[in-house]
């Protein structure tokens, strides 16, 4: 992208007085100056959302859609400028970039399509049905903050956006200050497909400072991140009474079956725990094998790690690209360094790749990690994969839940036996012989996590319904002089009907 390209997508800012230099993951080397906005500035951004969300919400729901689709469209036709924009911002592989492009477009159409009839008016059952009738309305909240990370910031964003504004919100969206520019170059095409502008706005600047702002002035916010920082938002939304949705952190586990053919189990295990370099909150990070398998399994795995291709290029000749920053890698090889400080293993991997790039890491395995070592509970949030072994199903299933999170799991092996063991795992989305995408990319189902892995969920009717209020209109009607009573003297005569009302609604399906 040029200069003159990102200085038109930046001039969405008004301008200020502190930067931000964006660094090229995959050189180090700046990319360009992002303005930081204050507190204040929030504020009047989302002013200026609140100004457009009624005339928005007026339009019928069909409306609406048609500008997702043409939206849906747009990106389509500029596939390459936005893969080109993902790898330039997150140092991401070609393949991992069309995975999230993928994604994106996916849930733009999915709310596009169903939006109307989730979002029609429906009748309710009521207690008296001949002289009540009841419909509920899905309302739109007003103006919902979407805070995004950096390491999915198209995917995670329009899964957020998308049905917020499908919904009648208007949206002021916190960017990542890595990752901006894909966010606004959406936002261009969403508005050249007809979305007025002021409907969903852009804010950027310190992570405290602005995420606070949106989070003080807009009606729900939706945010994406760690755990930490997640519980900050929910303690400050509910100072306010407004509601939030939390899509947190994850030690998600893959437990490989007796059944399991080890060959292909090494390589699902490998794509799951290595996507995006593994800086994914629904990656593989630790694997439960049988015992007697173990050896065998990691000799299997070492080799499909060792023949992926670590590298940067804008095509699909390598398998893994950079870490997104320095901090990143500083956090790698900080949890590295523990385990192998106390006595854990490294089969494959474990060293930085300067060669390659700045923040270049080699896809790491590791076992025979005790019980002190930092990776066995917490995040790595890179390319490094734990093996442990297990000696029945029983102790693989008590291992996969010790843990305080709750986002995904793998089972891999034989298909009914996997189901089955499924419905004992305590996470949100549980693949059978798959890592992440048969959950990821399933928008008719709801994404989110059990424990400390968020609250509430994306995707599916229920991610679009989050983003509004149900009122419920009654309507009292008299039929044949019978109404609902005023009196006791009217309530007297009603007793017996409410009586043979409920045997008969009783005996009904």
């Amino acid at each position: 992208m040029t200069d003159t390209s990102i200085a038109s997508l930046i001039s969405h800012f008004a301008p200020t007085d502190k930067t931000y230099a964006v660094i090229n993951p995959t050189s180090a080397k700046r990319i360009y100056d992002l303005p930081q906005l204050s507190a204040e500035q929030v504020a009047i951004e989302v002013d200026r959302a609140r100004d457009a969300q009624a005339d928005w919400a007026s339009l019928e729901v069909s409306e609406r859609a048609k500008i997702m689709l043409k939206l849906h469209d747009l990106m389509l036709e500029n596939k390459d400028k936005f893969l080109d924009l993902l790898q330039l911002e997150t140092g991401k592989s070609r393949m991992h970039a069309v995975e999230e492009f993928a994604g994106s477009i996916g849930a733009t159409r999915y709310y596009a399509k169903i939006a109307d009839k989730a979002l029609s008016i429906k009748t309710a059952k009521t207690d008296v049905p001949f002289l009540i009738r009841s419909f509920v309305a899905q309302v739109p909240i007003g103006v919902v903050g979407v805070i995004t990370p950096w390491n999915y910031p198209l995917a995670l964003a329009m899964m957020d956006v998308i049905p917020a504004i499908m919904a009648g919100n208007s949206v002021v969206q916190k960017a990542d200050n890595q990752t901006t520019l894909v966010s606004l170059y959406a936002r261009a095409m969403a508005v050249q497909a007809g979305l007025p502008e002021d409907v969903w706005r852009i804010v950027v600047g310190d992570g405290a400072e602005v995420g606070n702002a949106v989070t003080d002035n807009v009606d729900y916010v939706a945010f994406t991140g760690s755990t930490a920082t997640g519980r900050h938002v929910a303690q400050r939304a509910a100072g306010r009474l407004i509601g939030c949705s939390l899509e947190l952190g994850g030690k998600n586990p893959a437990i490989v079956l007796a059944s399991a053919n080890l060959k292909r189990a090494a390589a699902i295990v490998a794509a799951g725990g290595f996507g995006n370099t593994g800086q994914l909150c629904v990656a593989i990070s630790r694997v439960y094998v049988p015992q007697e398998l173990k050896a065998d399994f990691e000799a299997e795995l070492v080799e499909v790690v060792e023949a992926l291709k670590v590298g940067k290029s804008n095509d699909f000749e390598f398998d893994i690209g950079s870490l997104t920053s320095a901090a990143q890698l500083a956090r790698v090889e900080k949890f590295v360094k523990d385990a192998t400080d106390k006595g854990a293993r490294v089969l494959t991997g474990g060293h930085a790749l300067p060669s390659v790039g700045p923040y270049f890491y080699q896809p790491t395995v590791i076992t025979d990690i005790g019980e002190d070592v930092l990776m066995r509970c917490d995040e790595v949030f890179g390319p490094v994969i734990g093996v442990y072994g297990y000696s029945d199903i029983d102790e693989a299933i008590d291992m996969a839940n010790d843990s305080e999170y709750g986002l995904n799991a793998s089972i891999i092996g034989n298909r009914a036996e996997a189901i089955r063991i499924s419905h004992f795992i305590e996470a949100g989305g549980v693949n059978i012989n798959e890592g992440y995408r048969a959950t990821f990319a399933s928008f008719g189902a709801p994404m989110g996590g059990f424990k400390q892995s968020g609250v509430g969920r994306r995707s599916a009717v229920g991610g679009l319904l989050r983003y509004t209020e149900a009122r419920t209109v009654g309507v009292a009607r008299t039929i044949a002089g019978i109404g609902l009573p005023v009196n006791a003297k009217g309530w007297k005569r009603m007793a017996p009907l409410i009586d043979l009302l409920a045997k008969i609604q009783r005996r009904l399906p």
